[in-house]
Order: structure tokens, then C-alpha cells, then sequence
């Protein structure tokens, strides 16, 4: 009984093993060989100005700012004439120093 236990536990150990070495190419792939091109994002420099954007390009470029924060930043700009300065975000409900923290390098005032 116990050859027959140990048959039933390397039975598929060895039959996976044969099948992934046949499996296996011939020619070992070398690193030089490999040629890997990483494009950079195009929008990781460009910012965001808080006079100029709408509500839309604030959802999309910036994190953690959703449909009714985007709204608020227009209308807050709407009623209160363009920004001075970055930090009058935090003026607007809804809107703290984690998130204002999170997007600081992503946002400019012209």
C-alpha cells in the first residue's frame, strides 16, 4: 500500500518534469538577445493649471479627484476668481492635505 501511495505522488511529479523539459527550447535565450523598449508617459511632466483646466482634465490628470471634486475646483475658480497660489485648493470642501500632498507636483497656477 505504501508503494502505492508514493507511485500516486511522483506519478505527476515526473510526468510534469518530462513534459516541461520538452517543453524547453534548445538555444538558451541570452539577455543581449532580449531588446526590451520602455516608453515613458507622455503627460509625467506636464501640469496642470487650476486657472485654465476644466472639469474633466482634473478628473482624468489628477488622483483621487473625482467627477464632484473637479466640479467644485471650477466652481470655487468661478466664483472666486482665478487662483493666486497651488495652496487655495485647500480652500475647497472636500479637498485636505493628503490629496492636496498627492497631486502638489502635478498642478501649477499661470
Amino acid at each position: 500500500m505504501r508503494n502505492t501511495v508514493l507511485s500516486y505522488l511522483f506519478l505527476p511529479l515526473f510526468a510534469g518534469l518530462s513534459f516541461s523539459l520538452s517543453a524547453a527550447p534548445n538555444a538558451a535565450v541570452t539577455p543581449a538577445a532580449v531588446e526590451v523598449q520602455v516608453a515613458a508617459p507622455a503627460n509625467v511632466s506636464a501640469k496642470v493649471d487650476l486657472n485654465n483646466a476644466d472639469a474633466l482634465t482634473l478628473q482624468r490628470e489628477l488622483n483621487g479627484i473625482g467627477k464632484a471634486k473637479a466640479e467644485a475646483i471650477v466652481a470655487y475658480r468661478e466664483a472666486n476668481g482665478p487662483f493666486a497660489a497651488v495652496d487655495e485648493l485647500l480652500e475647497i470642501k472636500g479637498i485636505g492635505t493628503a490629496l492636496y500632498e498627492r497631486n502638489r507636483d502635478r498642478l501649477m497656477v499661470e
